[in-house]
């Protein structure tokens, strides 16, 4: 009698590993894909944002020596078709030096703070006072990511200057206060008021005199979180027109 050996069936264990490899393929290439969006994040951008602060803060200069100006800055809140067009035109609102950060340092300014605007340098917060004003000149920048224009905002601090450059005049602000010393949440609004207010007792304020022409600067208080702000005051030492 001849026996018969039965071997038992591969097809499907085969399409178990099938399926477990093209799974693993898939998981490669999504930690691919983040690993790729994060390094363009921290440092695509920031080679974007160079290349684009440079050739607005260039604009702006060109404009300014030509007398060209749309009402000191883009307008429109900073952000649409409009507002470009503006910039491109007439340069940025400001630009701003700090000489803590180098001699190289120069960045511009642009109305409001969208997205477009803070990947370009400065914005400045709508309703605020304007350069030299009375009343708080408040700006935001980017801290990590977009050209990092203000990465080493924790080095800054009393005494320190921030200079501020306009078509009509350049206003030198003398800050006041150590950014480390405030971090507030992202929703905390009331540190661009014309008078900022603390509204906790004894917390870190601006002198509460009125009629100052004062400067907030704001970034992200963390590098790798963006929940809470820090914040440091200073106010105008000196106008010289241009």
């Amino acid at each position: 009698m001849t026996q018969t050996t039965l071997e038992p069936p591969e097809a499907p264990e085969r399409r178990r590993r099938g399926v477990a490899f093209w799974f693993g393929v898939a998981l490669i290439l999504a930690g691919l894909g983040v690993l790729a969006y994060v390094a363009w994040q921290f440092f695509g951008t920031n080679v974007v944002a160079h290349r684009a602060q440079d050739r607005i803060v260039e604009q702006t200069r060109r404009a300014w020596d030509e007398g060209r100006t749309s009402d000191d800055g883009a307008s429109g809140g900073g952000s649409g078709s409009a507002s470009a067009r503006a910039v491109d035109l007439a340069g940025a609102q400001a630009l701003i030096r700090i000489p803590r950060f180098g001699k190289s340092y120069v960045m511009p300014v642009q109305a409001g703070v969208s997205t477009r605007v803070l990947a370009e340098g400065f914005g400045h917060f709508t309703g605020s006072a304007k350069p030299g004003q009375v009343g708080n000149y408040a700006v935001a920048a980017h801290r990590v990511t977009h050209g990092e224009p203000l990465r080493e905002m924790p080095r800054l601090r009393p005494g320190d200057e921030v200079v501020v450059e306009t078509r009509k005049a350049t206003y030198t602000y003398r800050l006041d206060t150590n950014p480390n010393d405030l971090v507030v949440g992202f929703h905390e609004v009331w540190v661009i008021d014309p008078l900022p207010k603390n509204p906790r007792a004894g917390g870190v304020q601006p002198d509460q005199a009125k009629g100052q022409r004062l400067i907030t600067l704001t970034t992200c208080a963390e590098l790798f979180h963006t929940d809470n702000r820090m914040i440091v005051f200073g106010h105008l030492v000196s106008t010289t027109a241009r």
